[in-house]
């Protein structure tokens, strides 16, 4: 067994984290991203790593920065064999990836080098990608660049992200795990990523989330399950704000935005999409059925 740092913050994490414990693994010391504001009250709240840490009475640490000399020193005094990172949201600086013996090792939710980046899985089902998956790669100082030790491939097909987030981050917690035994026993091949291909996985931005309705039903199918369910495309009916969880591809033309019959299908730039999973402000997501008996969308208005 190895004696580990574990770096990571959202829930994304948290089945690597579980995974690691439940081998017997050394976990040294849990790093995770302080308490944040949330809610109405904006009282701070841990991380769901933070939380999961507490469960397992492993030691915590939440520095704003790995940049410092303190820090850095701690650090290198829990004398690991690596750090596993996933999803932590600080860069590693020089002295944290020289510092465990075997190096630092994260798990990144894309097949790089396609989708470096802070949004992998959102950007791969936005993009209309046929396959996605999760890799462990070996930490250098450039964005998500180092060598593969292990990866698996999944096919995207119409998931959304809720769906595509669960799978992957149950299928990187079995990954890491083999990825430790195999460089626990030497006998791991690192393989350097592809010179060509790289693409980059920004973060999704409040102005990409409404939907333009003159582009294809295809390009806004595929933002509506990148978004899906949080932070959820939307689109103005009534003056409200309305959240479209699930489309799918339905005939029909018509002026982009344009309600097309009483099924909620909307015309695109290109083909139609049929509405079958929608939010209102402040209530729970509704099938369309539903919400159209709560609030009529008639044929011919426009979204």
């Amino acid at each position: 067994m190895l004696r580990l740092a574990f770096m990571g913050t959202p829930d994304f994490a948290a089945p690597t984290l579980a995974e690691l414990v439940g081998q017997g693994h050394d976990i040294a010391a849990v790093y995770t991203q302080p308490a944040r504001p949330k809610g109405r009250g904006l009282a701070p709240e841990p991380s769901p790593i933070a939380k999961l840490a507490q469960a397992y009475d492993l030691q915590l640490r939440t520095p704003a920065t790995l940049k410092d000399a303190g820090t850095q020193k701690e650090f290198a005094e829990l004398n690991l064999d690596a750090a596993v990172v996933v999803a932590y949201g600080l860069l590693l600086p020089k002295a944290i990836l020289d510092a465990p013996k075997l190096g630092c090792f994260n798990l990144h939710a894309s097949l790089l080098p396609r989708w470096r980046g802070a949004a992998p899985i959102q950007r791969a089902i936005e993009a209309g990608d046929a396959e996605t998956g999760v890799m462990v790669m070996r930490m250098e100082e450039g964005l998500d660049t180092g060598p593969v030790l292990m990866a698996e491939r999944v096919e995207i097909g119409r998931k959304n992200f809720g769906e595509l987030h669960d799978e992957l981050s149950r299928l990187g917690a079995d990954l890491v795990a083999r990825a430790l035994a195999a460089l626990e026993r030497e006998s791991i091949e690192e393989q350097p990523q592809a010179g060509e291909g790289a693409t980059y996985a920004k973060k999704i931005s409040r102005e990409e989330t409404r939907v333009d309705w003159t582009k294809s039903a295809r390009a806004i199918d595929c933002l509506i399950r990148a978004l899906s369910p949080q932070p959820g495309a939307w689109t103005e009916a009534g003056g409200e704000r309305i959240k479209i969880l699930y489309a799918e591809p339905a005939p029909g033309k018509g002026a982009p935005g344009e309600i097309l019959d009483d099924k909620l299908t909307v015309a695109c730039g290109e083909g139609a999409l049929r509405l079958l999973r929608l939010q209102r402000a402040g209530r729970a997501p509704m099938e369309t059925e539903e919400f159209l008996r709560g609030f009529r969308l008639a044929r011919g208005s426009r979204l």
